[in-house]
């Protein structure tokens, strides 16, 4: 699988995890979903940086 095709799905994926903690979990707190949107992010940044840098 090339670069381009991988990294659309590793985004997808993590906008779908976003959505589904939002809508699952933190529908009405804002700043609870803020924070948590937050951490998914830099948990995804944080492994795209170690495992999949080349």
């Amino acid at each position: 699988m090339g670069r381009e095709p991988a990294t659309a799905i590793y985004v997808a994926t993590m906008v779908v995890v976003v959505v589904l903690v939002d809508v699952l979990f933190f529908r009405h707190h804002f700043w609870q979903r803020l924070m948590v949107n937050i951490g998914i992010v830099l948990v995804f940044g944080a492994f795209a940086l170690r495992f999949l840098k080349k």
